[in-house]
């Protein structure tokens, strides 16, 4: 009654001595995202909205794309794979290995923290200008990451019987599908609460709100707000992937941290405005 996922993860298969397997879906999904958000800040630097040149947004997102793949992959081997990171560190470069590789959103978002400061450094923006401008690009990354999860098939929800839910036939592998039990896809659920909804609210107060020029600082905190409620929410039907922390799923203790730090964003951006 449930839906067998069956998705194969590759969009195209390479013969075996090829020292990678194939493209994935995963990879496709980063470089959409970064196509979208190469495409967003060309049209705010058509229309007068972030006031710097096309070369200079050329070398933003160049360093944005660096900032996201090594952030990303590092808060993944950080956070959730510490141990085997330590005994054998050159797995960071293993891509390829669907096996072993892995991203996390929380080490992607410190990586473009360490590209903000230094952009706002180098061309003197503010760096609250900035965290405005790149949160409103962020969310269709985040959107198409977690597509690519449910196409991996990873990342699956906990057990329920909810007609909506999916038999993931890896978390359980070598079970017969009849003995396998239906999870939340919760990849899904990430993608529409992390990822689209954060994107149409950010993108009406970008447009059709002054608050980047009133009240710098605060659409980024709004940003981590959405972001670490909407995680913090999922994570109750997603099944967690490493072990606990006072009780919270990682996902749920790192989400506190940034919850904190988009509140005191929004409210130093109000305090600066009075």
């Amino acid at each position: 009654m449930h839906y067998i996922h069956n998705i194969d993860p590759f969009l195209i298969k390479f013969p075996e001595y090829f020292v990678i397997s194939g493209i994935r879906w995963y990879g496709v999904a980063y470089l959409v995202g970064f196509l979208v958000g190469w495409g967003l800040l060309g049209w705010y630097r058509r229309e007068g909205r972030v006031g710097w040149t096309k070369e200079v947004e050329g070398e933003l997102l160049s360093a944005l794309v660096v900032g996201v793949l090594v952030g990303g992959r590092l808060g993944y081997l950080i956070f959730y794979d510490f141990l085997h990171f330590m005994k054998e560190p050159w797995i960071f470069f293993k891509f390829w290995d669907g096996g072993i590789s892995g991203m996390s959103s929380h080490g992607g978002i410190l990586g473009v923290a360490v590209v903000l400061l230094w952009f706002s450094k180098k061309y003197g923006y503010s760096i609250f200008f900035l965290g405005d401008i790149l949160g409103t690009v962020a969310t269709p990354g985040l959107f198409f990451g977690r597509i690519a999860n449910f196409v991996n098939g990873e990342l699956w929800g906990r057990v329920t019987d909810v007609s909506w839910a999916v038999i993931f036939p890896n978390s359980m592998p070598g079970t017969p599908l009849a003995l396998i039990s239906p999870r939340h896809p919760s990849q899904l659920y990430e993608a529409i609460l992390e990822g689209l909804i954060p994107f149409v609210y950010l993108q009406w107060r970008f447009w059709r709100t002054r608050v980047i020029k009133e009240r710098p600082g605060q659409l980024i905190g709004e940003f981590f707000i959405l972001y670490s409620v909407a995680r913090i929410v999922v994570e109750c039907f997603r099944e967690p992937d490493a072990a606990l922390i006072i009780g919270l799923t990682r996902g749920q203790f790192y989400s506190l941290f940034s919850l904190i730090f988009g509140l005191y964003l929004v409210l130093r951006a109000r305090w600066k405005a009075v």
